[in-house]
């Protein structure tokens, strides 16, 4: 089954994310797949596949899609294992700028419940005095180098849309980055070159509201936070 057709709480993160951007008014809909895509591809949304899923990262699977970039309006990418509430996606909508991240500055929380060491697993997220995002992505050496978490979250500006796929498409095919090749490129990895370029990246900062489910830990951990009535500190479900 893919990841985003997972159950949390008698609905798939799917669609929860679904129902949130239609909460917003977002309807024009793509969703990219891989491993079981007829199991998405039979919902009657806009597809594109990644035939290469078992092999190849996410950026790579991102741009498979790029036909859609291909608009008048500006383009909201989610990963697929994550929700979030109506609440945090406002707040990405209404930032103005070229490129806007989503940081949840109280991911501290949710990270303790989540594994023994916090630092273990967070990754850098730095800004500048103007909130614009200056590092992120990397392996911190201590809680200093962390002023949130980088949630699968973000939006780039219509007007920056066919700049990001050129720029995407002139990338030297053969360099490393973060000790990965090309077609296995982090995200996060894309945003910082993205940064190092000139792009001015906004920090969107909030706090909780959202779950990443990245194990079964994490979902039978939400889901009997669910049951004792305690999962709304960290993501209002939506039953």
């Amino acid at each position: 089954m893919p990841k985003c057709l997972v159950h949390l709480c008698g609905k798939s993160l799917l669609q929860r994310q679904i129902d949130t951007l239609n909460s917003c008014g977002i309807e024009n809909i793509q969703i990219v797949t891989g491993y079981c895509s007829q199991n998405i591809e039979t919902l009657g949304y806009l597809t594109s596949k990644n035939c290469q899923y078992d092999t190849i990262n996410m950026v790579y699977s991102l741009f498979t899609a790029r036909d859609f970039f291909n608009t008048a309006e500006d383009l909201i990418i989610s990963y697929g294992d994550i929700v979030y509430d109506k609440e945090n996606l406002l707040r990405l909508i209404d930032c103005s700028g070229e490129l806007a991240i989503m940081n949840d500055r109280g991911w501290f929380d949710l990270w303790s419940l989540r594994m023994e060491n916090p630092l273990e697993d967070a990754e850098t997220f730095i800004f500048d005095d103007d909130g614009y995002v200056k590092s992120l992505g990397q392996k911190p050496v201590s809680y200093t180098q962390i002023e949130g978490q980088y949630t699968g979250l973000i939006k780039v500006s219509a007007d920056k849309l066919e700049e990001v796929v050129e720029f995407y498409n002139g990338l030297n095919k053969e360099i490393f980055n973060d000790r990965k090749d090309f077609n296995n490129m982090y995200m996060t990895t894309f945003l910082q070159l993205l940064i190092n370029e000139g792009w001015k990246a906004k920090s969107v900062d909030v706090k909780n509201r959202w779950l990443e489910v990245d194990s079964i830990h994490d979902l039978s951990m939400y889901e009997a936070l669910a049951m004792e009535g305690n999962l709304g500190k960290y993501y209002k479900i939506e039953l």
